[in-house]
C-alpha cells in the first residue's frame, strides 16, 4: 500500500477495518495520538515525557527515580490520556499543535499513522487514565555523550558543550558533563529486557547513538534473538560509522527496515561552523560508504532550520542531490525551535524576502521530484512559519549570543556567512 506522506490513514489498519471509535481517534482528533499508549521517552538526565517533542518544561516524571511502570502510570500520563480520549489539548503536546497549524505533518500525526494498527490497546484504558504497560516504541536517550558542539543544542544533550557552557556563563552547570540515565547502571536495560519481545521500533539519538556503547547493545540482543523485523530509526550527526571494532554499516545489512536521519544543517565550512567538531569530508566520505556497504538502507538529511542557515538550506539540499548522495524526497526540513535566538521568525522582513524567493525557485525543481511531498511539506511549512511570525525585535538577542559564542571558540560568524551583514547594519547594535 502507498500512502501520500501526510495522509492521515494508519499505514498497517485499513479504514474499512476500524470501529466508528477508532476512526475518529485516529483520523478526526485535533488531540489524540498513540504514544502516552505505547512509549516513552527520557532526557539523558532522567527526565520522562510522552514523546520526545512534549515540552521540556512539563516532564511526566523522573526515570532516575522511578521504574518505567511507575512514570507510564503516573498522574501526568493518566491525565493526558484522559484529555486525549475527550478530545482535549493538553499543554505537554503544544508543539505538534503549533506545527499543524503551520501545515506541518506533526509527530502526532506520524505516531497515529505509523502505529495506529495499536489502536485496540486504548480499548483497555482505565476511568483513570491508567494503560496496559506494554512499550512498543523505544525512545531513551541513555547519555548525552557526543563527540560534537553544535551552535542550536546545549549540555543536556552534548556532553562537548559542557566547557563552552562553563565560558559562556562563567559557572560550570549543574549536572555531570556526562548525563545517564536510570537508577543504577543497568537499571535501564533490566526494564527494557522485560519489554523486549513487544518493541516494534527503536529510536536512537543522544548524544550520539553511534558512539554509545548501549547502543550496540540493544542491536546485538536484537541480532540475538534474530529480531530483524524491528524498525531503526536514528538521528545521528553522521561524522561516525564506526565503534571501537564494530562497523555499524554492517549490522543494519541485517535488518528489514533502517532510516538514518543525518543531522546536517550545511555544507563544507558552513557545516562545520554549525555543528562544532565536523570534519565535512569524513562526513562525506560516510555517505558514500553507506552507498556502497548498505545501499538499501533509507537515508536521510534532518536539517535544523534556523536564521543562521535559513537563506543556504536549499543550496545544501540541492548540491547533495546533484551530486547522488540524497534522492530529492529524503531532505527533513526540521524547524528550529530552540534556542530562541536562533529562530528564523527573528528575521528582519528584507531577510525574510530573500529567503522566500529561494524557497519558492527550489520549491519549483523539487516538487515534480517528490510525489510523495516528503520535502516539499517542509520547505512549505518552514516558509509559512517563517511569514506569519515577527519576533525581529529579539534579533539582538541572536546577535549577542553569536558575539560570545565566536569568542569562545574563535570563530566569526560573518566570515563563514558574510551575507548576515545585514542584519548587523540594518539593526541596533
Amino acid at each position: 500500500m502507498a500512502y501520500e506522506y501526510g495522509a492521515k490513514e494508519p499505514e498497517k489498519l485499513k479504514i474499512k477495518d476500524m470501529t466508528p471509535k477508532e476512526k475518529e481517534l485516529l483520523l478526526d482528533s485535533e488531540s489524540f495520538c498513540m504514544m502516552p499508549w505505547l512509549h516513552i521517552h527520557a532526557f539523558p538526565d532522567g527526565r520522562a515525557y510522552p514523546c520526545c517533542f512534549a515540552l521540556d518544561k512539563y516532564p511526566v516524571g523522573d526515570l532516575n527515580k522511578d521504574s518505567m511502570e511507575t512514570v507510564f502510570n503516573g498522574k501526568d500520563m493518566r491525565q493526558i490520556r484522559q484529555n486525549m480520549l475527550s478530545n482535549k489539548k493538553s499543554k505537554h503536546c503544544t508543539k505538534c499543535y503549533d506545527q499543524e497549524q503551520s501545515g506541518f505533518f506533526s509527530l502526532r500525526l506520524s505516531s497515529n499513522k505509523h502505529f495506529g494498527h495499536n489502536i485496540g490497546m486504548v480499548e483497555n484504558t482505565q476511568e483513570d487514565g491508567s494503560a496496559d504497560f506494554v512499550i512498543k516504541y523505544w525512545d531513551i536517550r541513555f547519555s548525552n555523550l557526543c563527540n560534537l558542539a553544535c551552535r542550536s543544542c546545549g549540555t543536556w544533550f552534548s556532553s562537548n558543550w559542557y566547557e563552552d557552557h562553563k565560558k559562556l556563563t562563567g559557572a560550570p552547570p549543574n549536572h555531570a558533563k556526562i548525563m545517564k540515565v536510570g537508577r543504577s547502571s543497568n537499571d535501564i536495560w533490566d526494564q527494557m529486557l522485560e519489554q523486549f519481545e513487544h518493541v516494534e521500533q527503536f529510536y536512537f539519538a543522544g548524544g550520539e547513538p553511534i558512539i554509545m556503547e548501549e547502543h550496540y547493545r540493544i542491536l546485538k540482543e536484537l541480532d540475538r534473538r534474530k529480531m530483524y523485523h524491528v524498525r531503526l530509526i536514528y538521528n545521528t550527526n553522521f561524522t561516525r560509522t564506526k565503534y571501537k571494532d564494530i562497523d555499524v554499516l554492517e549490522l543494519w545489512k541485517k535488518f528489514d527496515s533502517v532510516s538514518i536521519g543525518a543531522s546536517l544543517d550545511a555544507e563544507g565550512a558552513r557545516g562545520e561552523y554549525m555543528r562544532k567538531g565536523t570534519v565535512w569530508k569524513d562526513v562525506v566520505a560516510n555517505r558514500k560508504r553507506m552507498l556502497e556497504v548498505c545501499p538499501k538502507v533509507d537515508f536521510y538529511i534532518s536539517s535544523t532550520v534556523g536564521l543562521i542557515n535559513a537563506l543556504h538550506i536549499t543550496d545544501f539540499h540541492r548540491n547533495w542531490v546533484d551530486q547522488g548522495l540524497l534522492k530529492p524526497q529524503d531532505f527533513n526540513f526540521n524547524l528550529l525551535q530552540y534556542p530562541y535566538a536562533q529562530r528564523i521568525d527573528l528575521l528582519p522582513d528584507s531577510y525574510k524576502q530573500k529567503v522566500k524567493e529561494k524557497i519558492q525557485a527550489h520549491l519549483e525543481w523539487l516538487r515534480p521530484l517528490d510525489n510523495l511531498t516528503r520535502a516539499t511539506k517542509g520547505f512549505e511549512s518552514g516558509l509559512d512559519y517563517m511569514m506569519r511570525r515577527d519576533n525581529n525585535k529579539d534579533i539582538q538577542q541572536f546577535k549577542d549570543t553569536m558575539k560570545k559564542m565566536d569568542v569562545i571558540r574563535d570563530e566569526n560568524i560573518l566570515e563563514t556567512f558574510p551575507e548576515l551583514k545585514e542584519l548587523y547594519e540594518t539593526q541596533n547594535t
